[in-house]
């Protein structure tokens, strides 16, 4: 007997050695795949430029400029080859690119408290981008790693600079692939023609891609004057090179919205740098339709794309297995978060997340918001990307999702491809002064002499006068209170249902509150109370109930 259980203990001794053993291939293989060596670059010499202050916000390298505007936007300038722009772009912003990182870093920290499950993202996302670097162009990873050497030292542990800020690259992606986070959301539209009041093409875009309020404070609008390719200008932070908002010196402009994807298995080309290319070598829709078409993609994605040349705008719809054109064949176009083109909308996935989602809401509401306008402006355009409520301007609470403005918006943006005009907001999101360039201008300038302001203040449009209401107070607070209540804190609730009476999710965070605490009788009143109001998404409602039920049987 006593032999065969050492039999046995051998056999199971055996066994677990071989499983532990398994076990360490399979980390030294994530470990090796998930390194990335940087490009080789033959003249490093710029490595060797030094910035040079000419007031108390401003720095210069040659031609290149960046600095912080009065409007507290701040402004680059690059130019040059691939490896010196990132170089200059790295040693000009240098604060930026380290503080982007660190506000990167601590959000994800409070996304994911947990230590051990970080450290298991980090070689997942490892794993997952392991083939990333073959799907970028050359000329993009050249850039990133110039960038990368004056990226902060402190995040070694998570990977090289030039490993890092290439996977922040695809930041976007993954978070849409995974898009029950919430972290995107984005509206935009286009009128020309009759639909615009001098006929001219007019666009607008809410960015809404949150990775909480500081990532969204310092906002970069960046132009680059590229070796090769058109001049073109994007909305950006620090140590990003890919293009959410942007257009180029040929009037083509490109936005980016996100589209029901499933879970992918591994990455392709980022969607911000396919955004990317498009606005540094298209001149017109069949061409960017043409740059789109080269690259593949493991999210699915919507480029509304607007052209000075063609006087009109259309979305290229692409997913990792296919691709439309959708052309309204009409003098406006609207695009939420769900397809619209005769091969992508009959999808499966993108009908069933038109019914999930607040996508086909915040359609029908953008529509009916160009409907009520009348020929569109520029102001009316920011007035539509401002608005906060729902269908009929019924009140849906502050922060719903399913309105325009969810008070998220990294950024809005408002372009005049013709005038070759951009218009950018300023803080609180799409709330404060949407200041304007003049890409003519811009591109015409030899360098920046001091205290020289870069964008047309004669174009300003101001902040809405919404921040002027005690609404806009109390959402303030109702922001103060959720974020004490994600921090485990103790809360009034009565002076967070005062807060913002009319969101459903007011009554969310009470009623989760509450239960947390053991009282069920008001954390069922405050469920009740929510399935009352105008409810986001389907998945939102399905935990509200769920939350229900718990309470009849805690």
């Amino acid at each position: 007997m006593k032999k065969g259980w050492r039999k046995l203990g051998r056999i199971l001794l055996y066994i677990t050695g071989v499983f532990l053993l398994l076990i360490l291939i399979l980390v030294i293989y994530v470990v090796s795949v998930s390194h990335i060596d940087p490009p080789q670059i033959a003249d490093k010499s710029a490595l060797q430029l030094q910035r040079k202050q000419i007031d108390t916000s401003c720095y210069t390298i040659g031609n290149n400029w960046f600095r912080k505007s009065n409007s507290g936007l701040y402004e680059m300038y690059i130019e040059g080859k691939p490896f010196e722009r990132g170089v200059i772009y790295g040693k000009l912003s240098a604060e930026l690119v380290k503080r982007q990182e660190d506000n990167f870093v601590d959000q994800i920290k409070k996304m994911i408290p947990s230590q051990s499950y970080l450290r298991f993202l980090k070689y997942f996302v490892g794993w997952f981008n392991r083939n990333l670097a073959k799907n970028i162009a050359e000329e993009n990873k050249e850039e990133i790693y110039g960038i990368s050497f004056s990226a902060s030292d402190k995040y070694d542990f998570i990977g090289s600079n030039y490993e890092r800020i290439l996977n922040y690259h695809a930041a976007h992606d993954i978070g849409h692939a995974l898009q029950n986070m919430m972290l995107v959301g984005c509206t935009s539209f286009a009128t020309w023609d009759g639909r615009s009041a001098d006929s001219s093409l007019i666009i607008g875009r809410n960015f809404d891609f949150f990775v909480g309020d500081k990532f969204a404070e310092d906002k970069i609008v960046a132009f680059y004057h590229p070796d090769k390719g058109f001049p073109f200008m994007i909305v950006t932070w620090g140590g990003f090179t890919g293009a959410a908002s942007g257009m180029n010196a040929q009037g083509l402009t490109v936005t980016i919205n996100a589209d029901k994807s499933e879970i992918p298995t591994g990455s392709a080309t980022p969607v911000s740098l396919v955004a990317r290319e498009i606005l540094q070598y298209a001149s017109n829709i069949q061409e960017a339709w043409a740059i789109a078409k080269r690259h593949k993609m493991f999210v699915s994605e919507s480029f509304l794309i607007g052209s000075a040349a063609d006087n009109r705008a259309a979305i290229i719809e692409k997913t990792p297995d296919g691709m439309d054109m959708y052309d309204p064949h009409s003098n406006f176009i609207t695009c939420t978060n769900h397809f619209q083109g005769d091969t992508m909308r009959r999808l499966a996935s993108n009908i069933q997340w038109m019914k999930e989602s607040a996508s086909e809401y915040r359609y029908e509401r953008l529509s009916e918001l160009l409907q009520e306008s009348g020929p569109n402006t520029v102001q009316k355009t920011v007035n539509i990307l401002r608005d906060r409520y729902g269908l009929h301007n019924q009140n849906i609470g502050m922060g719903n999702e399913k309105a325009v403005n969810q008070f998220i918006a990294h950024h809005g943006i408002v372009f005049e491809p013709q005038k070759r005009l951009v218009w950018v907001s300023t803080a609180p999101w799409q709330l404060g002064k949407f200041v304007a360039y003049d890409l003519n201008k811009i591109f015409g300038m030899h360098g920046l002499q001091a205290n020289h302001e870069v964008y047309d203040s004669a174009l300003t449009i101001p902040a809405d006068p919404f921040l002027q209401t005690p609404d806009y107070q109390n959402f303030l607070t109702f922001r103060h209170l959720k974020s004490e209540i994600m921090d485990g804190k103790e809360v009034d609730l009565q002076q967070l249902v005062a807060s913002n009476p009319e969101f459903y999710h007011t009554y969310v965070l009470a009623g989760d509150y509450a239960f947390k605490h053991k009282q069920y009788a008001a954390a069922k009143q405050y469920y009740q109370t929510a399935l009352t109001k105008v409810i986001a998404t389907k998945g939102e409602e399905d935990h509200i109930r769920k939350q229900l039920e718990k309470c009849e049987h805690p």
